[in-house]
């Protein structure tokens, strides 16, 4: 019995142990599978199919491409519907495309992913289609249909295929006069090769020049190359890229249309036209004086050949944007205007007159008078003794400071105009007193960020008022129940420098003796404008990445210099403070300008994309006024 016992014991044994081997011999597969799918894995360079489609990366694609002819390519996004809508029918394209011969590889990249081929490519659409010859991105543009697609990406995979030449002309010193002096509307695009908004205007840019070709007569667009071309860019004060400039026989005029394709041709359209529309009847002037929102502007002339009308077009040409004109040469509207040939006329509208300003103005144009006289006329008679202030005139006509506004429901239409115009007449009469101050009414709710800056936004007042001045400094009227009288003492009190500027202002810092100082609205002109240092000034925004990136390098900045009696290298969030300075415009994040210590008013902003401790340090190098000559530096 004991011998039977220890016989199981033993057997038990024996099958436990090969239990165990068979488990562990398990272990080492299952372990060398997984090395295996992990050697898989690894191998990122693989270019998979799905569908017939092949699936490119940031990995793959560079193995991919190396010696194929023609390619057909789209960036998608996999959320995007048109991108879903389309998929069966690029399936198709590929299948058809496959049995070409030779065969032409047609491929997808997820754009979401791979971002740096979507970087590299420009996607900034989906679904973007990209055919690829040895390499080189065609933009594909046409007909979104798989026959399309399929007879274009044919052409191009044709051994004599060329690209088509640019219909962006390319400038340089060589041809660059003759060219813009001999045109007589032409677009010209400034940039740097290495700008990323010049590479991103770049397709659209060329897209409008073929579009823009092909009318009658063509609009020339054309390219120069800052970098290269330094005398003209100084020539025409190019600080920044890219900067775009109309050309009329050689005259530049700033561009300020649109940057994609469409809204260039249709801004460049306009700019072909005429400045000034003719007006043939007398009611067509009337219906503009009575109905109008603007001043009308009208040049009486004998015709097209007077030399008045010559000078007068010239003068339009510049101020096309920012005011609209009409001419006639009919003899009833002349005696509508009570103007001879020869002159131009600037009505207000009805609803802006008063018994405080003549109800037009008259300059007689001669031979002698010049180009900008006539502009100097228009800018000087354009708006009424208190007009309406609003955000689509803002910029063209109340940028004069100091700019007296009066906030209330402004609405002009039939059921309201009376109200309104009972508030503006009260505005009018303290306006006539102050010649040298621009006045005029906005409605409360078109500006009401603003009424919140000045701290009115909650007053529980029907009218507010609040005077804009020089430097971006700002001046709220006590809330109290408004009347002529009211106004007139706080005007009276701004001029006699009474009244203290709003400014919003986070608190000012108990210590501030880090190596970057912080500046609040409160300190602005105590560390800014201080004329005894040269100043470094960042504006930042607390969420802005570039902002965040940017902090290391700028505090290393401020250590290197903190040494510097007379430098101060500092930084303000512009998102809890005011900038109550108008020279210092923040219009992106980070921001930056050096204020030298002689020249306060006009500070240096920094343009260069050399963000770094040794770029920075150029900069100040080169612009500052009082920094120590330091062999360390």
């Amino acid at each position: 019995m004991r011998k039977v016992a220890l016989l199981l014991i033993v057997l038990l044994g024996v099958a436990h142990f090969a239990t165990v081997s068979r488990c562990e011999d398990g272990d080492e597969e299952d372990s060398e599978g997984e090395e295996d799918e992990d050697e898989d894995e690894g191998d990122d360079t693989e270019v998979k199919e799905e569908n017939g489609v092949l699936i490119l990366t940031d990995n793959n694609y560079e193995t991919f491409i190396e010696g194929k002819d023609t390619v057909l390519v789209e960036f998608y996004a996999p959320w995007c519907g048109h991108c879903k809508q389309f998929a069966p029918e690029y399936e198709k394209i590929a299948q058809t495309l496959k049995e070409n011969d030779p065969p032409i590889p047609v491929a997808k990249v997820d754009a979401t992913v791979a971002s740096e081929l979507a970087s590299r490519f420009e996607v900034s659409g989906y679904p973007t289609i990209k055919i690829l010859k040895n390499g080189e991105a065609v933009d594909y543009d046409g007909e979104r249909t798989p026959k399309a697609i399929v007879d274009r990406v044919k052409e191009v995979a044709q051994p004599d295929w060329k690209p088509p030449p640019e219909a962006t002309l390319v400038l340089t010193k060589d041809n660059f006069d003759e060219t813009v002096n001999n045109a007589d509307i032409i677009l010209v695009e400034f940039y740097a090769p290495w700008c990323g908004h010049c590479k991103r205007l770049a397709p659209e840019y060329e897209k409008a020049a073929k579009e823009l070709s092909q009318r009658s007569p063509p609009i020339p667009l054309a390219k120069v190359d800052a970098t290269v071309e330094n005398e003209i860019a100084t020539r025409f004060e190019v600080t920044g890229y890219p900067t775009l400039k109309i050309f009329r026989k050689g005259k530049a005029f700033d561009y300020s249309g649109p940057r994609e394709k469409y809204g260039i041709v249709d801004y460049m359209g306009e700019q072909a036209g005429p400045p000034s529309k003719q007006v043939q009847a007398a009611k067509q002037v009337q219906e503009l004086i009575k109905d109008g929102d603007d001043a009308v502007i009208v040049g009486v002339f004998s015709g097209e050949q007077d030399a008045a009308y010559e000078i007068y077009i010239e003068a339009c040409n510049v101020l096309r944007e920012d005011f609209t004109f009409r001419h006639s040469f009919s003899s009833e509207v002349s005696k509508l205007l009570k103007a001879s040939p020869g002159q131009v006329v600037i009505v207000q509208p009805e609803k802006f007159r008063s018994k405080f300003e003549p109800a037009s103005h008259t300059l007689a144009v001669k031979d002698s008078t010049s180009v900008s006289e006539v502009q100097e006329f228009f800018k000087k008679h354009v708006i009424p003794l208190v007009g309406h202030r609003k955000p689509s005139n803002d910029a063209k006509r109340y940028t004069k400071r100091p700019l007296v506004v009066v906030y209330y429901g402004v609405d002009f239409s039939f059921d309201y105009r009376k109200a309104t115009q009972f508030w503006r007449s009260k505005v009018l009469e303290v306006a006539k007193e102050f010649p040298e101050y621009t006045f005029a009414i906005a409605d409360e709710e078109d500006y009401a960020e603003e009424l919140k800056s000045l701290g009115l936004s909650e007053s529980g007042e029907e009218v507010n008022v609040g005077i804009l001045a020089d430097g971006g400094k700002k001046f709220a009227m006590e809330p109290e129940e408004f009347d002529a009288e009211v106004l007139q003492d706080f005007v009276m009190a701004f001029k006699k420098g009474k009244l203290k500027p709003i400014v919003k202002s986070q608190p000012v810092p108990k210590n501030n003796k880090g190596p970057v100082k912080v500046v609040v609205g409160k300190t602005f002109d105590e560390i800014v404008m201080d004329t005894q240092k040269d100043v470094l000034i960042e504006f930042y925004a607390p969420w802005c990445g570039h902002c965040k990136k940017l902090e290391p390098d700028y505090l290393a900045l401020g250590k290197k210099y903190k040494g510097e009696k007379n430098l101060v290298i500092a930084k303000m969030d512009t998102t809890a403070n005011d900038v109550p300075n108008e020279s210092y415009k923040v219009e992106g994040f980070p921001t930056i300008y050096f204020a030298p210590s002689n020249s306060k008013q006009s500070p240096v902003k920094f343009e260069g994309g050399d963000r770094t401790i040794e770029g920075f340090s150029k900069f100040i190098e080169k612009h500052a006024t009082k920094l120590q000559k330091r062999d360390e530096l």
